[in-house]
């Protein structure tokens, strides 16, 4: 059974940057589409960032040009780098594994993803 564990959650203020880790074992994040999802009180999880096997990624559109999806294949480690920080990226952080083959089309979809880790908060005040 593959163990997602991410970290580097916590608060910062509106502006501000994190880097969210997703430490991976068990399986090989190589093999996997990867992706990083969020769930905010009261609303559904989406899809915020994903990375396919191939290096193909997708965003949502309210993060482009702000969040940086990589990964470390040598570490077995997928990263989420969050700039320019808003008031509504407030939530609670997963990272998730699927099989392949994944659609590109699908890579935000939380019902194509297998494996969650337990999540990390953000917080972000204005």
């Amino acid at each position: 059974q593959a163990q997602l564990v991410e970290s580097g959650g916590g608060s910062v203020q509106a502006g501000g940057s994190l880097r969210l880790s997703c430490a991976v074992s068990k399986i090989s994040i190589t093999r996997y589409s990867m992706g990083w999802f969020r769930q905010a009180p009261g609303k559904e999880r989406e899809g915020v960032a994903g990375i396919r096997s191939d290096f193909s990624i997708a965003y949502a559109d309210s993060v482009k040009g702000r969040f940086t999806i990589s990964r470390d294949n040598a570490k077995n480690i997928l990263y989420l780098q969050m700039t320019s920080l808003k008031p509504e990226d407030t939530a609670m952080y997963y990272c998730a594994a699927a099989p392949p083959p994944v659609a590109f089309s699908s890579l935000l979809l939380p019902g194509k993803y297998l494996h969650w880790g337990p999540g990390t908060p953000v917080n972000v005040s204005s």
